[in-house]
């Protein structure tokens, strides 16, 4: 990987400030990941994979996504997301469909009362959102914030063939 070592094959440590930028947005994330959470729990009874996952299939047409892009969507194995849609199922917000083209192939697909709890669930969802996040930045930093995920995320796109955790 380009810049993982200096000049005499050391590793490029971070710098205190790297350091302390470092930490802040491993703090910042874990703790809006477990706020979102926290707040998805206690309004909706679901946690924010689940919601995650409704939001997903309520976007893609049809409201049904195919099991392996719907892992890939949420950036989890397809292990994990079999699980979370069993639950989802057990709820009665989502049911599997078999695919007609590709016999070991899934769809995912939104129900009406999964679309119901998603409905209700939005409002508490983007309110905590926004008092979490937005509302604590400025315009100019919220552009910012977004010109700098786009920066990592596409630094970060998989090479063809990479071993993907929703492969697994």
């Amino acid at each position: 990987m380009t810049g993982t070592t200096g000049a005499e094959g050391e590793p490029r440590w971070l710098t205190d400030d790297e350091q302390r930028t470092w930490q802040a947005y491993l703090q910042a994330a874990a703790l809006l990941e477990d706020h979102l959470d926290r707040q998805l729990q206690r309004d909706a009874g679901m946690p924010h994979i689940y919601y995650g996952l409704l939001v997903w299939l309520s976007r893609a047409p049809g409201h049904r996504m195919r099991m392996t892009e719907l892992a890939q969507n949420a950036k989890i194995t397809r292990s994990r997301l079999s699980h979370a849609v069993a639950r989802l199922e057990k709820n009665g917000w989502v049911r599997r469909e078999s695919c007609p083209s590709d016999k070991r192939g899934q769809f995912a697909v939104l129900t009406g009362e999964g679309y119901a709890v998603l409905e209700k669930a939005a409002p508490g969802h983007v309110a905590a959102v926004r008092a979490a996040m937005f509302d604590r930045l400025s315009p100019e930093q919220v552009d910012q914030l977004g010109e700098i995920c786009r920066v990592v995320a596409e630094g970060l796109q998989p090479a063809a063939g990479a071993d993907l955790p929703w492969l697994r």
